[in-house]
Formats: structure tokens, C-alpha cells, sequence
């Protein structure tokens, strides 16, 4: 019999495209649903970003490009990550690829090796990727659980206990998904504390949603002294510039781009090329649609707040980034009769109409933490309100006690 390989069997997935399936399937069927499932803004490309990409094409832009990616583009990333991070990066610093993703995994290899017993610290709950990326290149994923008692924060003090000499990757994600939790100087500091004192311990900081941090400023860990050096600052065009299907993500980190780049050669060769031109139009452009798009999140993310918070046996803590709620269901499950997170998510979905993902979808639960389950507000506000009028109606006509 032919056989699938273990590693392969064992491989993680994002849930998010699993339950979009399952919407879409409904869709098709002609039931009405409201979807929270999918994390990706609802704004179209800007128009000026997609004639950069229409020019690019006519221009004969449609061949292999160097795997680092193309040296306009490398420079307008490293001038963009210099002034929003507050850092000096260089050009030389900077690879492309087909979305950010990739570089999980190309981190992960780069700085750990098959069957050496390398541990990869990452954040539970968490985009999912990361632990299934960790398990499939051969090193050790160690959770490090976010508690709602600390407003998804790290234990400083869990985080100590589990570091050791043979930790070579600590994972942060801030604004992070899908708490919506965003690290503070004061956080960071504390980490690079405890970091500094390993000489082979890296850091790999996905910062994505970097541009939706609706409290306070965002600040990077790499501008903590000492710490750019072993930190791989990951970012992209996809949620800032409502670019997902274009694939544009970047990394950046001095001593790690050349490796980083052979892995790109031996996976994809390059980013698209004629893509990576309208990244550079998104990133050298007027950036007052994707001003526009960051104050409508910050205003649905206030929307959304108040009305979970208004729902019976919901509590949720108000998210400092990104576009994603993450409210306690641990009482309306109770309320409904569900026994646990997934079965209140799936009555949601098939009783009222309403697409949210579970707990059990990013990660391990954490006794004592209860049930959540996550929305993505990255849809209208007209949809955020129809949404939780069915939620709330569904739990008020389905109450057991």
C-alpha cells in the first residue's frame, strides 16, 4: 500500500479555511450567513496599487526576479520598517516572498535543526500555523499560554521557567491573533530580559497587523537594545494594504536574510514579480485608503465590544489591535446547553446564521480559561450588528435554564 508520510499525517492546518468551506457550502445552498471566520480585510485593493501591478505587466515585469526579491521594493521595506519600527534596516537585511507565511516556516529551519531535541517557544492560544510549522520541521513546540486574567499578556515568570539551552526560537505576535492583545514597551522589556540571557535564543515577531493597534503605539521588540540582532521582524502587505491574494509578505533580519533567501530559492525561487511592484506602489504610495481602512476597524472593534459585552453569558475584553474579538462564552455555552466552545460554534452556524471559529482552533484550551471563540470584525458594521442580533436572539430563544 502506498503510504502518507507521518509528518505529512500530522501536519496542522488553519481553521479558518475549514470553516469557510463549511460557509461556503451553506452559501451555496441559500442559507443566509454572516461570516466572522476569516481573517482578511473587506476593503478592495487600492485602485492606485492595482495599475502598479497592470503597468508592471505591460512592462514585461513577468519573469523570475532575485530570491530576495526586487531592489526597490527591498529598499522602500527596509525605509518603511526603519521609521515604523524605529530602527535602522537595511536593504541588505530584507527578503520577499509569497506572503508572510512562508517565513515561518523558513525561520524555524534556519535557526533549528531536525532531531537536536530545539525548542520553539509560542503563544497558546495563537495562529495555529506556528505549532503545526514547529512540529512539521522536527523541533519541540512549548505553548506559552496568555490567561484573560492578564488580558492575554505573558507570564513573565512561566515564560522564564521554560526557557532553556536548548530554546531556539521565542514566537511573539503583536498585535496578536486572536486575542487582539498588544504588547507594551514595559512587556517587551521584560522579554528581552530574560532573552538576553541566551546567546543562541532568537526571536521571530509577527507583526502583520503592526498598522491596527487602535490604543496606545505599537512598538516593536527589535527596538529594544539588544535585540535587533536576533529578532526576524515579519510583516507584509496583506492586511494594511488589502492585499491577501497578492502574496506580498517581508522579513527582516541581518544576519539571517541570506538563509533566509535559500530557502526562498528552494521553495518558491521569488515572490510574483509583477506583485512585488504593486507592494511598492502600496508601500511609496499615498497611504490615506489604508488610513481610512485602520479607523474603520478601530470603529467596528468599539462596535463589536459593545455589543458582545451586551449579549447575555458573553464577556469580552476590548482588543488593543488587529480585527479580532475574543469573548468568553464559557456561560451562554452553559445557557444553550453546549458542551464546550466548538458545539456553541457550530449551533451558531447552523441555527442562527452566524460564522465564528473556536478556541480549539488556536491551540491547546488552558484549564481554568473556559470557552472562547473568536470573531474577525474585518466585515461591515452593518453585518457586525445583524450578527450579534442573531447571536443574542439565538441564546435568549435557546436558554435551558
Amino acid at each position: 500500500m502506498l503510504k502518507i508520510s507521518k509528518r505529512t499525517q500530522s501536519l496542522g492546518t488553519e481553521n479558518a479555511f475549514v470553516v469557510l468551506k463549511e460557509v461556503n457550502e451553506l452559501v451555496k445552498k441559500g442559507e443566509d450567513i454572516i461570516n466572522f471566520c476569516i481573517g482578511q480585510p473587506d476593503f478592495d485593493t487600492p485602485e492606485y496599487i492595482k495599475q502598479a501591478a497592470i503597468e508592471a505587466i505591460r512592462d514585461g515585469k513577468t519573469g523570475y526576479t532575485e530570491s530576495f526579491g526586487i531592489p526597490k521594493l527591498r529598499e522602500a521595506i527596509a525605509d518603511y520598517l526603519s521609521k515604523t519600527r524605529k530602527i535602522d534596516v537595511k536593504p541588505d537585511s530584507v527578503v520577499v516572498a509569497n506572503g508572510a507565511k512562508p517565513f515561518i516556516g523558513y525561520t524555524i529551519l534556519s535557526v533549528t535543526d531536525y532531531g537536536e531535541g530545539h525548542e520553539v517557544l509560542y503563544p497558546n492560544p495563537g495562529f495555529p500555523i506556528y505549532e503545526s510549522q514547529v512540529r512539521a520541521q522536527g523541533a519541540i513546540p512549548v505553548p506559552l499560554d496568555l490567561r484573560e486574567r492578564r488580558s492575554y499578556s505573558f507570564d513573565i515568570e512561566e515564560l522564564e521557567k521554560k526557557v532553556n539551552e536548548k530554546t531556539r526560537l521565542l514566537i511573539l505576535n503583536s498585535p496578536h491573533n486572536p486575542t487582539g492583545r498588544v504588547l507594551n514597551r514595559d512587556d517587551l522589556e521584560q522579554i528581552s530580559r530574560i532573552v538576553e540571557k541566551y546567546e543562541n535564543l532568537w526571536i521571530f515577531s509577527d507583526e502583520v497587523y503592526c498598522r491596527m493597534v487602535h490604543d496606545g503605539e505599537f512598538v516593536s521588540i527589535s527596538s529594544i537594545p539588544g535585540m535587533q540582532e536576533r529578532t526576524v521582524i515579519l510583516d507584509g502587505a496583506s492586511k494594511t494594504y488589502a492585499m491577501t491574494g497578492w502574496r506580498i509578505g517581508f522579513a527582516a533580519n541581518e544576519k539571517l536574510a541570506s538563509h533566509l533567501a535559500r530557502w526562498v530559492t528552494n521553495t518558491d525561487s521569488c515572490a510574483g514579480h509583477p506583485n512585488q511592484y504593486a507592494a511598492l506602489a502600496a508601500l511609496t504610495g499615498p497611504q490615506d485608503d489604508s488610513k481610512r481602512m485602520m479607523m474603520s476597524f478601530r470603529k467596528r472593534r468599539d462596535i463589536i465590544v459593545k455589543g458582545l459585552n451586551e449579549i447575555n453569558g458573553i464577556n469580552c475584553i476590548s482588543p488593543g489591535g488587529a480585527f479580532y474579538a475574543w469573548p468568553s462564552v464559557t456561560e451562554a455555552s452553559r445557557l444553550v446547553g453546549a458542551k464546550d466552545s466548538e458545539e456553541f460554534r457550530k449551533r451558531l452556524l447552523y441555527n442562527a446564521g452566524v460564522a465564528v471559529l473556536s478556541d480549539i482552533h488556536f491551540g491547546h484550551r488552558i484549564e481554568g480559561e473556559g470557552e472562547h471563540i473568536r470573531f474577525s470584525y474585518a466585515t461591515s458594521e452593518e453585518n457586525i450588528r445583524e450578527g450579534l442580533s442573531r447571536i443574542k436572539d439565538y441564546i435568549e430563544e435557546n436558554k435551558k435554564t
